[in-house]
């Protein structure tokens, strides 16, 4: 019943963009259909066919290897007492275990290793491990972007997502783009930005809001490789679900109402010989690009995070009224006894996160939205720790806990608003008013197409080890 209510849950959703779109007259039907059966098939792929379902695990195995290799220069940096080696430690299965205790309350580490309670918290695991890794991907997929590794395969999935969808090759390009870069992906189509339909400028920015870079893929999912082993390898899946519903939400709030330029072919993704750099030269400038990521997101995060905490104090002392002597002033206690900014955001997307089908249990799906709304504002760090502990502590079903990471995996957060927006108006001046004015759309429909890419996988999910890679 629950794989049938996520079936359910896609149409819904779509029902819901229709709602605020901007031409109800243009409902895009075709490209509805092709885009839900997209999602269907590669989902059927990625949770049920034998031989993909492989692939997704050997894929999260390659990247965990990435990510332990992302460690080395943490470490020599640090020393290994902030940064251990895992595998030395504990030995290679023990560092599933070991992550997971590490990142639950009291953030104690497993007999025999060096790290404990008293010299590890949460902010030392994001500082000293998860930003690390941040810069390192940043580096590696420069390299290979460098090397020409990456233009093939962007440009595969930009022919696929054309051709099934029907969408501008521009379009097509930058979504696939999106897979592995995030607002850099829009350089690719730069020659067409000034010409594009609002349309078009709403797809790319949505699917920037509902997919994550590569570079970030690490720190996501190093906080759930305790107890979900093929969590990186299902976050890139994810992302590429994800550009797909993109397009089917930001097609139905802004429809096609022009003929787009690129209509029916894909544009070159070329390096010219003037941009492009030596490996080494490509990794430094990568790991400095990474550099600047990892220092926006910390930025981000004590900026937001206090903003939060200033406006729940604020709820707090509200609630502390209660016990006013004033007998007119403790009802108003009373209600702001019960209302965060958690709990604000988890009402809200309470409906939403009940269309993915993640439980019919109301303390799990409660529990559910709070996390889905938390990235809202607080981007999608904080809900994936909470994730973590929730997960560690049995609190979640394998279930939910593959929903959810599937939902939190892209950018649709208030924070990343500034940056879209403002890097494509960089980039196109001249249209500066009309992405403005779409940011805000493409916002939701980014938010839209991550809770339909948790239909998906609540569509294809059983109860397995397999699909968690344990």
């Amino acid at each position: 019943m629950l794989n049938l209510l996520s079936l359910v849950g896609m149409a819904g959703l779509c029902a819901v963009a229709w709602l605020g779109s901007e031409d109800r007259r243009r409902t895009p039907w075709k490209l509805i259909i092709w885009g839900i059966g997209l999602q269907l098939a590669l989902g059927l792929l990625i949770f049920r066919a034998p031989l993909t379902r492989e692939v997704v695990v050997w894929l999260s195995g390659l990247l965990n290897a990435l990510i332990d290799a992302s460690e080395a220069g943490a470490r020599f940096l640090f020393g290994p007492i902030l940064v251990p080696d895992l595998g030395e430690q504990v030995g290679p299965q023990g560092a599933g275990r070991w992550l997971a205790r590490a990142l639950t309350p009291p953030f104690t580490a497993v007999p025999g290793d060096r790290l404990g309670a008293d010299n590890l918290g949460l902010g030392y695991i994001l500082a000293f491990r998860a930003l690390p890794q941040v810069i390192f991907f940043a580096a590696i997929f420069n390299l290979l972007y460098n090397l020409g590794v990456i233009q093939p395969v962007v440009r595969v999935f930009a022919r696929f997502f054309r051709s099934v969808m029907n969408i501008s090759g521009a379009e097509s390009l930058a979504g696939a783009a999106n897979i592995f870069v995030g607002i850099e992906s829009a350089i690719a189509i730069k020659p067409f930005l000034e010409r594009m339909t609002r349309s078009e400028l709403c797809a790319i920015l949505a699917s920037c809001f509902g997919s994550i870079a590569s570079t970030v893929l690490g720190l996501y999912a190093g906080y759930l490789r305790g107890t979900f082993p093929a969590i990186a390898g299902h976050l890139m899946s994810a992302s590429i679900l994800t550009i797909p519903a993109a397009f089917v939400m930001a097609k139905i709030l802004v429809p096609e109402k022009d003929e787009p330029e690129t209509l029916g072919k894909v544009p070159q993704l070329v390096q010219s010989d003037e941009k492009k750099k030596s490996p080494m030269d490509a990794l430094i400038l990568g790991a400095l690009d990474g550099v600047k990521m990892a220092v926006g997101i910390a930025a981000s995060l004590i900026a937001i995070l206090g903003l939060v905490a200033l406006l729940n104090l604020i709820f707090t002392a509200l609630a502390g009224l209660q016990t006013s002597q004033i007998a007119l002033l403790r009802p108003i206690g009373q209600l702001f006894s019960v209302i965060t900014l958690d709990n604000i955001t988890g009402v809200l997307f309470l409906p939403l996160t009940f269309l993915t089908g993640v439980s019919f249990d109301w303390n799990e799906l409660w529990t559910s939205s709070v996390l889905i709304g938390q990235r809202l504002l607080k981007t999608a760090i904080p809900p994936y720790i909470a994730l973590a502990d929730l997960s560690a502590a049995g609190a979640l079903s394998d279930r939910a806990l593959v929903i959810i990471s599937y939902v939190l995996c892209g950018f649709a957060h208030v924070p990343s608003v500034g940056i879209f927006v403002g890097g494509l108006a960089g980039l196109v001046p001249s249209r500066s008013k009309d992405i403005s004015e779409l940011g805000w759309k493409a916002l939701w429909a980014g938010t839209l197409a991550t809770l339909m890419t948790g239909c998906v996988a609540g569509v294809w999910f059983y109860e397995g080890t397999a699909v968690l890679g344990r």
